[in-house]
């Protein structure tokens, strides 16, 4: 596979600071190459006090095609849009903004949308579907968002920071009237989800995110975590005969959601893992 890049290139930015674990253009690009697409993702370190101008700036090129925006970057740039997309409004947090056609700048939240679909294309039914989310901070309010979206029946919300967990459920509500919203609890019983948003359990010896013991072999588990797929909450409630999701799953399912969002050629999650060259 040859990336040529020429006057016809078109860009997508990949905006965050510092850029050195960046990993986006290790599996966009290979893509690009692999079916001809004349685009390429860059990198691009921006700091924090120089974003808000900088955001505006790039989307005045005229071989602009996007933006992905990473930390720190994902909050703040939803306060810099024209439209905000609902699950992006609820996360309270942007990772991808294009231009739209009157050229304003449009932005949505795909971190979510990549845990759902996942999650679908593994068999499990979320159409009202009771589900517990541990952990609203930024990755987890977008996975509660797009649960929503995708029509679950209850959504329990829990975050060492209460006031985090009821806020998403404030928004959920405006957002979606109809959700039953609780928040307090990490009680994994009579759930048919339930998703670890948080790093706890990452590691051997570690803190379980919630008592793993109340957790039924019937529920399905997700997890956020990509530093390693098997974590020791995953080899928890896989001894318990829980189906599950690891966390690199939910960052190769949403790629398909940015591609189509920009507009560009859409491929599988099991193609761009065969293709990325990136490792864990």
């Amino acid at each position: 596979m040859t990336h040529v890049i020429n006057g016809n290139t078109e860009i997508i930015a990949h905006i965050g600071f510092p850029t050195h674990a960046f990993k986006a253009p290790m599996i966009y690009n290979p893509w690009f190459a692999k079916a001809g697409v004349n685009a390429i993702v860059v990198p691009m370190g921006s700091r924090p006090e120089h974003f808000p101008d900088f955001l505006r700036s790039v989307f005045r090129l005229s071989n602009i095609r996007g933006a992905l925006i990473t930390m720190p970057h994902k909050v703040v740039t939803v306060g810099l849009l024209d439209d905000v997309f609902p699950t992006a409004a609820i996360a309270g947090a942007c990772n991808a903004v294009r231009l739209g056609p009157d050229g304003r700048l449009q932005g949505d939240m795909f971190d979510g949308e990549g845990f759902v679909r996942g999650v679908l294309r593994k068999g499990c039914v979320l159409k009202g579907a009771r589900v517990l989310v541990v952990g609203c901070g930024g990755v987890g309010s977008a996975i509660a968002a797009s649960l929503a979206a995708a029509g679950v029946g209850a959504i329990s919300l829990f975050d060492a920071h209460a006031e985090s967990a009821r806020g998403l459920g404030e928004r959920l509500k405006r957002h979606y009237p109809a959700l039953e919203v609780s928040t307090g609890s990490n009680d994994p019983a009579g759930f048919d989800v339930v998703v670890n948003a948080t790093p706890m359990g990452m590691n051997e010896g570690d803190p379980m995110p919630m008592d793993v013991s109340r957790i039924a072999a019937t529920t399905f588990v997700g997890e956020v975590v990509m530093k390693t797929e098997m974590t020791a909450f995953l080899n928890a409630v896989q001894a318990r005969g829980c189906r599950f999701q690891v966390g690199s799953d939910m960052l190769f399912e949403q790629i398909p959601a940015y591609l189509e969002f920009f507009g560009l050629p859409v491929t599988t999650p099991e193609v761009l893992r065969s293709i990325a060259t990136l490792s864990y």
